[in-house]
């Protein structure tokens, strides 16, 4: 299918074949049959790919600030990767979307129900729910393209609270600015346009707004005064974009005593205290559709808010919208000004340079849903051939890791790479091409059953983990499954079950890359020669991450201690070289359910041989000190490393530094003695039992930190 995709680095806009997303429970999948360019948001991202590095940095000051702290803990060349990787992704264009529901999701939309949605401009979407509402049959596909635009200008007016007869200036008049002068006209309000654009004040007018034309000098503060009836006005919108403060500034000197002003485009917040003390002025921004915008539970999960305590939901205000377009209270049609082929979609982005430029609606022609449904793209019609010991992987799964660390060191390290399997389809192409993969796909079953590949490199949501180590292990396939292999015991057990019933054993191992870091080699050599029980002391100065974080959530992401906190048991297994025989844990205090506690967490342990440990996971440190921290006592010795990269020996004999000239976290040996195992028919790097020994160990602390 064809996708509309935008590279931040250059600002480029291309059209591309992606594989039709993955159907998931709880979304549609729609066939498009319209979608509206969002003429402002899109002009804004497109002229923001094209800045160069440093007037991007100087639009996003927030953003420089995260990276200046990134270079403090990680280091500049890894910095500079990142933010180059992250500037590299492609970029999903478009969110006014219609079409026909081909896959309901176990939603009760029924199938080949025209519906609206936040979808980006592709011959297939996928959606969630409460993102969707049913078109009514009187309103056209072209109409109701205009619906979620149009829901950000609802959002904003109710956020405003006008009332029957009162005086409202609308600052900007695109198309949210022109439909917020439509909808606050249905409401009985009267309405003053401002714009620099003769033919959008023009159109305003036709709408039933008095208007005031900049281009021709007229001065907006007059003009509300006169409109106001020397009263100031009783509130503001201001739906333009631009860096300037004058907007700001206008609309309080306007507004009448206790006014209201509503922040919905973008525009210079540098306020006068005095204007909006003396007037005991109101003002807020505005977030976009409205109630449960950028809430996980409500978009993803489908987790609805009571109408009773919520009245206007995102979803709800599609609704109210469609309803004003049916009863012909909100037209729309005057506001489209071009119309093109989605694939022509190149051509239509120019239209983005003219700045008279209104309603760019994209029609999708092909309504073939078997081929639109196609979840499997060929990247690279070169015919390739794989020797029979050859590792040929399939990735599953190709997000920040993946992409930066974990597809490179498996292709730097001797893999072939034949698929990658991503669950939207537009990563998988866009890595696909760069890494030099065959083929892309959203269809996980299918990868299985391809015969090409015998190993399997799953890197999906810490969720998915070990249902897709059983069927891989069941395929036949060699697994490489980032940590953590499972969520809880259970998940763990149905692996290892399976796992001891397979005739043929495949390779399974865990990315525990830091037992594979140069230095931890080294550390490993030098303990080794010591008898005796030692004593370790791990630190993870981890940072913090929001609790909203799907990283957070015990179902899909396990938590931190399962998710990361697992490298450092292993890690200590692994130096130890003996099974682990009890731990102890404690976390901070404070009230349960408040703030996530078990993030800042010590973990003790003790092992078979005498020898114990401790693990301080500490979400609440500052990124001044050195992220990741390992001591070794034994012998009236002690081993300090820093951050992977400085080991520094203290009373050890013939030992006294060793330093790398970055940081080295061992992902990249880690793959490479994997595949090696897979070339020379060797057993999987890391035994079996040990696997499920620290596996199981790891959900044991987390549940006790519960």
């Amino acid at each position: 299918m064809k996708q509309v995709l935008q590279n931040l680095s250059n600002g480029e806009t291309n059209l591309s074949e992606v594989p039709c997303p993955q159907p998931k429970h709880g979304s549609l999948l729609i066939a498009t049959t319209k979608s509206l360019v969002s003429v402002g948001t899109e002009r804004m991202l497109i002229d923001f790919g094209k800045a160069n590095f440093i007037e991007k940095a100087r639009q996003q000051p927030d953003k420089v600030k995260m990276v200046l702290d990134k270079v403090k803990t990680d280091g500049l060349l890894t910095t500079v990767e990142t933010v180059k990787s992250k500037l590299e992704q492609p970029l999903t264009l478009g969110y006014c979307n219609v079409g026909k529901v081909i896959d309901s999701g176990g939603t009760d939309f029924d199938l080949g129900t025209r519906v609206v949605s936040n979808g980006n401009h592709a011959e297939v979407v996928r959606v969630p729910k409460n993102l969707c509402a049913r078109v009514p049959n009187n309103v056209s596909d072209e109409e109701a393209s205009f619906t979620v635009l149009s829901s950000i200008a609802l959002q904003g007016i109710r956020l405003v609270k006008p009332t029957l007869g009162e005086c409202v200036v609308v600052t900007g008049l695109g198309l949210i600015g022109l439909i917020t002068v439509q909808l606050l006209r249905a409401n009985g309000c009267r309405v003053l346009g401002i714009d620099f654009d003769s033919t959008k004040c023009n159109l305003a007018r036709e709408l039933g707004a008095e208007v005031v034309d900049l281009s021709k000098g007229e001065d907006p503060i007059k003009a509300a005064e006169i409109f106001s009836r020397g009263r100031g006005v009783d509130a503001v919108i201001i739906t333009a974009s631009t860096k300037s403060n004058e907007p700001m500034s206008q609309a309080a000197k306007m507004s009448r005593k206790q006014g209201r002003i509503v922040l919905v485009g973008v525009v210079g917040l540098e306020l006068s205290r005095a204007d909006f003390f003396e007037k005991e002025l109101t003002f807020q921004v505005s977030c976009s559709y409205g109630a449960g915008r950028y809430d996980s539970e409500y978009e993803e999960k489908g987790h609805d808010y009571p109408v009773g305590y919520v009245r206007w939901t995102e979803q709800r205000n599609f609704e109210a919208v469609l309803d004003m377009m049916s009863t012909g209270a909100l037209d729309v049609k005057p506001l489209i000004t071009h119309r093109y082929s989605i694939n022509d979609a190149i051509d239509a982005y120019k239209c983005l340079d003219d700045r008279s430029s209104l309603g760019i609606i994209l029609d999708y022609p092909n309504d073939n849903v078997n081929e639109l449904s196609q979840r499997l793209v060929t990247i690279s019609s070169d015919s390739i051939s794989y020797k029979k010991s050859d590792a040929v992987c399939t990735f599953v799964g190709a997000g920040n890791y993946a992409s930066r660390i974990l597809i490179p060191a498996f292709k730097n390290g001797g893999a072939k790479l034949d698929t990658v399997v991503t669950s939207g389809g537009v990563s998988a192409v866009h890595h696909g091409d760069k890494q030099g993969f065959a083929k892309a796909s959203t269809d996980f079953s299918e990868a299985m059953l391809d015969n090409t590949t015998n190993t399997v490199v799953i890197a999906t949501q810490h969720n998915l983990h070990a249902e897709q180590v059983i069927r891989a292990l069941q395929a036949g396939k060699n697994v490489f499954v980032e940590k953590p292999l499972a969520l809880n015991e259970v998940e763990i057990d149905s692996i290892e079950k399976v796992y001891n019933e397979l005739e043929v054993k495949p390779r399974l191992m865990v990315g525990y890359n830091r037992r594979f870091a140069p230095q931890i080699i080294k550390m490993k050599e030098l303990i080794s020669s010591v008898s005796g029980p030692k004593t370790f002391i791990m630190t993870m100065n981890a940072g913090d991450i929001p609790s909203e974080h799907w990283t957070q959530d015990i179902n899909i992401g396990g938590g931190r201690i399962i998710g990361e906190a697992c490298h450092y048991i292993d890690l200590m297994r692994h130096l130890v070289g003996a099974k682990i025989t009890g731990f102890n844990t404690m976390c901070i205090g404070g009230p349960a359910g408040v703030t996530v506690r078990e993030d800042k967490a010590t973990i003790t342990l003790s092992f078979e041989d005498g020898s114990i440990g401790t693990i301080h996971y500490f979400a609440n440190g500052g990124k001044v000190f050195p992220k990741e921290r390992i001591e070794v006592f034994a012998n009236d010795a002690v081993l300090q490393l820093d951050n992977f990269r400085k080991l520094i020996g203290f009373g050890w004999k013939g030992f006294t530094k060793s330093k790398l000239l970055s940081q080295d976290k061992g992902q990249n040996n880690c793959a490479r003695i994997f595949i090696e195992s897979i070339n020379k028919g060797n057993s999987a790097p890391i035994l079996f039992d040990e696997i499920i020994e620290v596996a199981k160990i790891s959900c044991q602390v987390a549940e006790s930190l519960r």
